[in-house]
């Protein structure tokens, strides 16, 4: 609800301004349950959810979707709230994303959907998808400015204290590996590894570990993870690098080698590749002061 509620203020300060500049107004209505209106919408968003409910058994909601969507209706999502626009059958062949901690299960139940889980807001024209809970403050963001324009998107970024652009998921995603395969083994391994990441993390090194063939290793790895070696180890010295950035004043040299990268500029090239921030510019961003 602080999402609905959020998003509401952030229209109402948007029509103030519209209001001031002659740029227009966007009415908005919030809907209950039932019955739910067969009325012509410009737009249609669907909230980001705590309840852990994925909305496949609101049958009659996805058909209400399909028949506003076709009616001309641009149909948008926040975070979870993307699962209602997939089992709707609204995300076929369609780029979307959601929040990234919800990548594995979302591609899992729409393999036909197009998931770019890095990105905070996709705009598919007549489908606009956004990412986390708070990238509902991206998504008014893109409404007001596709109907009112981008003065009084400036103004109401200076109202709400926000900035307009430049954010990513990936500046905020969290490296988090399955533990609960089953493989103990595996387990046993990944355990070993998150306290001895500068140590020698090669495939044969690790299979070794194991006491299992480096091609046996391998399969068992990723059946277990869902990632093959190499990603998981660059995966979780990236996040450990990340902490150490948070809570440290340690150089970015430094942070290299105590992450196992012995070459500080292929490490910073890593980093911005997997983060999408420099190691300086996470550092200012995200720093536990």
């Amino acid at each position: 609800m602080s999402a609905v509620l959020g998003l509401i203020d952030l229209l109402e300060i948007a029509n103030r301004y519209g209001a001031e500049t002659g740029a227009g107004q966007i009415g908005h209505v919030m809907l209950g349950k039932a019955p739910l209106p067969q009325d012509r919408f410009d737009a249609i968003w669907l909230p980001p959810n705590l309840t852990g409910q994925r909305g496949d058994g609101d049958v009659g909601l996805h058909t209400w979707l399909r028949d506003r969507h076709h009616a001309g209706a641009v149909i948008c999502s926040a975070c979870a709230g993307a699962f209602w626009l997939g089992h709707a059958g609204l995300l076929d062949g369609r780029p979307a994303t959601t929040h990234w901690a919800l990548e594995q299960e979302f591609r899992a139940a729409f393999p036909a959907a197009q998931v770019q889980a890095d990105s905070i807001l996709i705009d598919d024209h007549d489908i606009v998808t956004a990412g986390g809970v708070m990238a509902w403050t991206d998504l008014g963001l893109h409404l007001v400015k596709r109907w009112l324009g981008t003065e009084i998107v400036s103004q109401v970024c200076r109202h709400m204290l926000i900035d307009p652009e430049g954010r990513e998921q990936r500046n905020y995603r969290s490296f988090r590996p399955r533990l609960d395969h089953g493989d103990t083994v595996i387990r046993e391994l990944q355990v070993w590894m998150e306290a001895h990441v500068s140590e020698d993390l090669s495939v044969s090194s690790l299979a070794a570990r194991c006491g299992l063939p480096e091609r046996t290793f391998q399969r068992h790895f990723t059946i277990a993870t869902g990632l093959a070696t190499s990603t998981y180890v660059q995966e979780l010295r990236v996040e450990k690098a990340r902490g150490l950035l948070e809570r440290s004043q340690m150089p970015v040299n430094e942070i290299c080698w105590a992450v196992g990268y012995e070459d500080p500029s292929a490490f910073s090239r890593l980093f911005r590749s997997v983060s999408g921030l420099s190691a300086s510019e996470y550092r200012k961003r995200f720093r536990i002061r």
